[in-house]
């Protein structure tokens, strides 16, 4: 069975959409993961991709001692590491439009659970 990989774009307001833009294929599922992006205007994205909202914290803010640093990192690599997991583990195909956009909604709330 051949079976075509969803295109996921992961977006934050560190990466400019515009150079994104400028080369990328027809996405699947635009994901923003910084609460800037969440409160920003997106950009019209061909082909109607899903979109969700998972925010996770900025590592590259957090100040202190390089053990500080090296935990936020390994925080937020943590999280995003369980949501792509549990996205990952989704029926994506057999599901609709709405009831898979409530997948998505919430793992980005839950962030660690598997929605309901």
């Amino acid at each position: 069975m051949n079976v075509k990989p969803f295109n996921v774009l992961f977006l934050c307001t560190g990466n400019s959409a515009r150079s994104i833009l400028a080369g990328a294929p027809a996405l699947d599922f635009v994901l923003t993961v910084c609460d800037n992006a969440a409160h920003e205007v997106c950009p019209v994205w061909p082909g109607q991709p899903m979109t969700a909202h998972w925010g996770v914290e900025d590592p590259a803010a957090v100040e202190g001692s390089e053990a500080e640093r090296w935990l936020a990192f390994r925080q937020a690599f943590k999280e995003l590491e369980s949501r792509i997991k549990i996205f990952t583990s989704l029926p994506i195909r057999s599901l609709d439009r709405i009831r898979l956009q409530r997948q998505l909604d919430a793992i980005g709330k839950a962030g660690t659970e598997m929605p309901a």
